[in-house]
């Protein structure tokens, strides 16, 4: 059960989560029973803004985008390593989010890098039991790291009602 991880930084790095912290918290997302790798890329207004218009249709900078990998072509090996796909976290929009949802920056990034590895494996909370389940899963995890439970005074919501800006399957 192991995720290779790859971080890109397009912004500077001062103030943001290193590295390690950010592999943990995909690492702890990660479902899988074998061997399987994701990037997770860092970014300001100006690149979330045009991924989130260029495969969403949407023009503004949003918190989370998922980009899962196609699959494999059949055939291969049961060994072989499976790229699962990138999550992408715009830096001003999370930093905006923290603070006006009064959450550590650290808290946030977890949240959000799991979050995202959950639409990764295939989840998504287009319905009221989907978002129960995936809030639910993402709480748990989210806890075993020693953050709390972000949906702690919110009941699942169906996805028009998620956290501002998110992107459930980008």
């Amino acid at each position: 059960m192991a995720l290779d991880v790859a971080v890109q930084y397009a912004v500077p790095r001062a103030g943001l989560p290193a590295a390690t912290t950010l592999h943990r918290a995909a690492r702890a997302a990660w479902r899988g029973d074998g061997e399987a790798g994701v990037t997770l890329r860092l970014v300001d207004t100006d690149e979330g803004r045009a991924l989130n218009h260029a495969f969403r249709g949407r023009d503004y900078a949003t918190n989370v985008l998922s980009f899962p990998a196609p699959d494999l072509p059949p055939g291969l090996p049961p060994e072989a390593n499976v790229y699962l796909g990138d999550v992408i976290l715009c830096v001003p929009v999370l930093a905006r989010e923290a603070e006006e949802q009064g959450k550590t920056l650290a808290a946030h990034y977890h949240h959000m890098v799991v979050h995202g590895m959950l639409h990764l494996q295939g989840m998504d909370h287009q319905t009221r039991g989907e978002a129960e389940r995936m809030e639910a899963i993402e709480s748990s995890v989210l806890a075993g790291l020693g953050y709390p439970d972000p949906y702690a005074e919110q009941p699942a919501r169906a996805l028009v009602q998620h956290p501002a800006g998110h992107a459930p399957d980008a």
